[in-house]
């Protein structure tokens, strides 16, 4: 079977799958684009407009990623664009934890078919399912090493629109997008997952005091 029509197979099988989150709230927007030019951007989920036509990536930021696309001499059809979620979450809110891993096994099957050597991640969200222990402020325009592929983080093209600094940074993380293709810039490993503390580090009798006032006794500042 042909990539072409393994992705064709795919998407049946997830519109025919009630099971997913938003089954029958919003439509599937499964994805577009080439999918033998060995890139892949992936969002986070579709909004309105995505939802209405079936196409990722076709409102203002939509607009947004072609321009920028069109900007490093590459046209939009020569890539493929999809979202880790595939329907809308209500109200374009966040899309939860539960939507995220309803939908991970049918984005691994999408990233096997399509078999991209550059994932260009658009946003947290997207770029946390690749790697957990990154934060965007920090990580984005890195190149990280991901099981045989590159994972290259760049703001989410709504989030570039709503601040002029994330727009600059959006735009120079993106010229970077053809030496990253390249390997003309060096990949690195992912950042390791920061482990929150969730029970009480300290035995009764070592629990710093913590005075009416919401202080922390003199001398006590460090175990916090």
């Amino acid at each position: 079977m042909d990539i072409a029509a393994s992705l064709r197979t795919l998407k049946d099988r997830m519109e025919a799958d009630a099971s997913l989150p938003l089954y029958g709230e919003a439509n599937l927007v499964f994805g577009e684009g080439s999918p033998s030019g060995g890139v892949m951007f992936i969002g986070e989920a579709p909004g309105a407009n995505e939802d209405r036509l079936k196409r990722p990536f076709v409102g203002r930021g939509g607009q947004l990623l072609d321009e920028a696309i069109r900007a490093i001499g590459w046209k939009r059809e020569e890539v493929y664009i999809t979202n880790i979620v595939k329907r809308r979450p209500p109200e374009n809110r966040d899309p939860l934890p539960a939507e995220i891993a309803a939908y991970r096994p049918y984005l691994a099957q999408q990233i096997a078919i399509v078999d991209p050597a550059l994932i260009v991640t658009l946003g947290r969200f997207a770029m946390n399912y690749f790697a957990p222990g990154a934060k965007m402020t920090r990580d984005h325009g890195s190149a990280f090493g991901i099981d045989g592929r590159i994972v290259f983080p760049v703001y989410h093209p709504a989030a570039a629109l709503r601040s002029t600094e994330m727009m600059k940074v959006f735009r120079a993380d993106f010229k970077k997008i053809p030496d990253v293709r390249a390997g003309r810039i060096a990949t690195v490993p992912p950042p390791a997952i920061t482990t929150k503390v969730t029970a009480n580090p300290f035995p009764d009798d070592t629990k710093p005091s913590v005075k009416k006032d919401g202080g922390i006794p003199s001398g006590q500042e460090g175990l916090w």
